[in-house]
């Protein structure tokens, strides 16, 4: 796995996260089924490197925005698991006071500025980050997280363009999951994903979606160069997403095979590859990692009972936050 230089503190949290990740959407996952859970949402199961490796390399102040496939990022930013879960449930202690639901969670305590149901909404947000970090001085980095569903917005190209035109401190992060919605990529999208930034002028790189060292690495490099004034940048993480394109989405085999699914599980899983990279290199011992998961697991069950006990916004509330003061 290609890395940047980390000590074990820097590995295991890393392996934390993802794993987190995965535990939070195993447990909206079975709330859903359980009509538990009201609306919709969408897993990030098999992603999880993608949203750690990347938020790994940035501050609280560096900011991100996120996509209606946006959980993982926001454990990912420093999201806790019982204001996640009341926000899916909609009660009042969630993120956005149970208003916002799956796909409109924010944390702006940790830079997260917040996920988008509108495909490709949130990168005029980050590019207007961007420009106010330039404008004010600062040295914070706005990541733009999108599907690569998204690069057929139009709004994609408008904000390149001037990203590139104004050097602004902003990384454009594609996850590449092979699909949009029920359509191959591949037939929807001519040509080259990172071809389209480079005709801006912008530096764009393609990495293993599934080796969260490696993204790290990528990411470490590109944010140091960003805020030295040197953006923006495009990344294509090329991953793959284990659900669905929705939680309703279960009858697949129209649209994708059970072995590509089976061999993506079983030989690229971006968990079990860095469980065995920290085992292999020494960095802990499987009974150490046993423990860690564990503990996530009994986190997320502790969260989710809350959750289902916390007390739902007052009725009085329907109008309020609906326009900033």
């Amino acid at each position: 796995m290609a890395e940047a230089k980390h000590n074990t503190e820097d590995y295991l949290r890393m392996y934390r996260q993802m794993v987190r990740i995965r535990t939070f959407e195993d447990n909206a996952n079975q709330l859903y089924l359980s009509a538990k859970m009201p609306g919709l949402t969408h897993m990030y199961s098999g992603e999880e490197a993608v949203a750690v490796g990347i938020c790994e390399a940035l501050t609280d102040d560096d900011r991100i925005t996120s996509t209606h496939r946006g959980h993982g990022h926001c454990v990912a930013k420093g999201a806790e698991f019982k204001e996640m879960f009341c926000e899916l449930l909609g009660k009042e202690e969630g993120y956005c006071r149970g208003k916002g639901g799956s796909m409109h969670i924010a944390d702006q305590s940790h830079g997260n500025l917040g996920a988008n149901a509108i495909v490709g909404g949130s990168m005029g947000i980050a590019t207007g980050s961007a420009l106010r970090a330039k404008l004010l001085g600062s040295n914070d980095v706005t990541v733009c997280f999108f599907g690569d569903g998204a690069t057929a917005q139009g709004l994609l190209y408008e904000v390149m363009n001037m990203a590139a035109l104004w050097n602004l401190p902003v990384i454009y992060a594609c996850e590449n999951n092979g699909y949009s919605e029920y359509t191959k990529t591949e037939e929807i999208a001519a040509g080259s994903i990172t071809a389209r930034a480079e005709a801006f002028g912008i530096e764009a790189y393609q990495v293993d979606g599934q080796d969260v060292l490696a993204v790290n690495a990528l990411t470490e490099r590109l944010v140091d160069r960003a805020r030295k004034g040197e953006g923006p940048f495009f990344i294509e993480l090329m991953t793959y997403r284990y659900h669905g394109h929705h939680v309703g989405d279960i009858n697949r085999e129209y649209y994708r095979s059970k072995d590509e699914e089976k061999d993506w599980k079983e030989n690229r899983d971006p968990i079990i590859r860095f469980r065995a990279h920290l085992v292999s290199e020494g960095i802990a011992t499987e009974e150490e990692i046993d423990a860690i998961n564990a503990e996530i697991e009994k986190d997320a069950s502790d969260a989710v009972a809350y959750a289902l006990d916390a007390p739902y916004p007052d009725p009085s509330e329907v109008d309020m936050h609906v326009y900033a003061d």
